[in-house]
C-alpha cells in the first residue's frame, strides 16, 4: 500500500495526477472521442440520421452537467474515489452494452444517458476538484498532465476504434472497449484520495519547514478566500465564465463528432478522416505541459483568451481547406486546432478554482456545468440538422468557428471576481 504519510518523501498528490490522466483518458475517450467512428456504420444500418445520431451527445451534455451538479459537492465533502468505483462499473457495462443495441430509443438511452453518466462519475470535474485540493501554486501543471491523458486518448481511440470497426464489426469494437474500459478505470479509483490535509500533507507537497518560512501562503489564501456556492453564483464573474467556456465548449463537442463524417463527405477515406482527430490529439498531448507552465506563470484568462482564438480560427481552416481540399493546410488547421484544445482544460480548471478557491471547488464548478454544458449540448444537434437540410456542414461548422471568437474576446474582456 502506498504511504500517504508525512513520512514518504514522495508527494501523494502525484498519484492523484496519475490516476486522473488514466480516468480522463476513458471517460472523455468514451463519451466524446469514439462516438464519430460509429456514426456512419451505425446510421447506414438502422437507417438513422445523423440528427437523429448526434442527439446521444446533446442529451449526454445535459446528463453530464445534472451529475456533476449532483455530485459536486459530496466530493468536496468525501472525495472522489467512490464516485470514480461507482463510474467504472456503470462506464464498462454501458460502453459493452452499445454492442447489443438495435433501436434509435436504446441507442440513445444507452449512449445519451448511462454512458454519460458513468464518465461523468469518472472524468473530468471528480479528477479536477480533486487535483484543486491537492495542488494550488503548481495547479496548472498538474492539471495539464492529468489532462494530457485526454488527449492521448484523441490519438488513439478514433484509429483504434474505426480499425476495430472496419476489420470486425461495430458490435465487436463496442465490447472490447467495454473491457477496456474497466481494466482500466477499476484500478484508478482506488489511488484517489479526498485532500491532503487528510493525510498531515499539504498542498504541491510543501514540508512544515517550508510553511515556517511562509512558503504555503497561497495554499492558505486560495483556502481562506474560497466562496461557496451560494456566494459565487451572486457574483457577475461567475456567468460571465460561464458563457466565455460555454461558447469554447462548443467547437469541441462539435468537431470530435462531426470532423469524420466531414472528411469522408469530401471523399477522404474514414481511415484517413479518424486520423485527423488522433492529428489534432498529438499537439494537444504535447503542448499541455507548456500551458500547464505558462499558466502558473503568466494570467490564466489572457492565455485562455488566446486559446479559444487559436481554436476559432484552425476552425475556420480546417471548414476551408476540407472544402477546396487542401491537404497541407487541413493538417495545418487540425494540429493548430489540437494546440487550442490543450490549453482549454487546464485553463478553465485553474481558472475557476483561482477566482473562487479549492474549499468549494467542487460545488461551484459543479454549479457552473449545468449552463457550461447546457450551452455547448445544442452543437451536435444543431450542426447535424443543418446538414440534414442543407448537405454539408461548412456553413454551420463556421458559426461555431465565430463562438470561440466571440469567447476569445470575452476571456480576454472579463473581470476578476467581483
Amino acid at each position: 500500500m502506498i504511504k500517504t504519510s508525512s513520512s514518504s518523501n514522495f508527494y501523494y498528490g502525484y498519484w492523484i495526477i496519475l490516476a486522473g490522466f488514466l480516468t480522463q483518458f476513458v471517460a472523455v475517450g468514451m463519451a466524446n472521442y469514439v462516438a464519430g467512428s460509429f456514426m456512419i456504420p451505425m446510421t447506414e444500418e438502422f437507417g438513422w440520421t445523423r440528427t437523429e445520431f448526434s442527439a446521444s451527445r446533446s442529451i449526454g451534455q445535459m446528463v453530464l452537467a445534472l451529475t456533476g451538479f449532483a455530485i459536486g459537492a459530496q466530493i468536496d465533502k468525501h472525495g472522489g474515489r467512490r464516485f470514480i468505483l461507482i463510474g467504472s462499473f456503470v462506464l464498462s457495462g454501458s460502453v459493452f452494452s452499445m454492442s447489443l443495441v438495435q433501436t434509435l430509443t436504446q441507442w440513445l438511452f444507452g449512449n445519451g444517458l448511462m454512458l454519460t453518466m458513468g464518465a461523468a462519475l469518472v472524468g473530468n470535474l471528480v479528477v479536477n476538484v480533486t487535483l484543486g485540493k491537492w495542488f494550488v501554486e503548481r495547479r496548472g501543471r498538474a492539471v495539464s498532465i492529468a489532462a494530457m491523458g485526454i488527449s492521448l486518448s484523441g490519438m488513439i481511440l478514433p484509429i483504434g476504434a474505426t480499425w476495430l470497426i472496419d476489420n470486425y464489426s461495430w458490435q465487436e469494437a463496442w465490447r472490447v472497449l467495454g473491457l477496456g474500459t474497466l481494466i482500466v478505470t477499476f484500478p484508478a479509483a482506488l489511488v484517489v484520495r479526498r485532500a491532503p490535509e487528510d493525510y498531515g500533507l499539504h498542498p504541491d507537497g510543501k514540508t512544515k519547514s517550508q510553511l515556517a518560512v511562509g512558503q504555503g501562503a497561497a495554499a492558505n489564501i486560495d483556502f481562506d478566500n474560497s466562496l461557496t456556492r451560494a456566494e459565487a453564483i451572486r457574483s457577475p464573474s461567475f456567468y460571465a465564465l460561464v458563457v466565455a467556456f460555454g461558447l469554447f465548449q462548443i467547437s469541441i463537442t462539435v468537431m470530435l463528432l462531426q470532423s469524420i463524417p466531414l472528411m469522408t463527405d469530401a471523399g477522404y477515406t474514414r481511415f484517413v478522416a479518424s486520423a485527423m482527430i488522433s492529428l489534432a490529439s498529438v499537439p494537444a498531448f504535447l503542448s499541455k505541459p507548456i500551458w500547464g507552465y505558462l499558466i502558473d506563470q503568466y494570467s490564466p484568462k489572457k492565455l485562455a483568451s488566446l486559446g479559444a482564438a487559436l481554436t476559432g480560427t484552425s476552425i475556420l481552416v480546417v471548414v476551408l481547406s476540407v472544402w477546396a481540399r487542401n491537404d497541407y493546410l487541413i493538417y495545418f488547421g487540425f494540429i493548430t486546432m489540437g494546440i487550442g484544445w490543450g490549453g482549454l482544460l487546464p485553463l478553465q480548471e485553474v481558472i475557476w478554482a483561482t477566482f473562487f478557491g479549492r474549499r468549494f471547488l467542487g460545488a461551484v464548478r459543479s454549479a457552473a456545468l449545468p449552463f457550461v454544458l447546457g450551452m455547448s449540448s445544442v452543437g451536435p444537434v444543431l450542426v447535424a440538422t443543418y446538414y440534414d437540410l442543407v448537405g454539408d456542414y461548412y456553413g454551420a461548422l463556421a458559426f461555431i468557428a465565430l463562438c470561440n471568437l466571440f469567447s476569445a474576446v470575452m476571456l480576454f474582456r472579463i473581470k476578476d471576481r467581483q
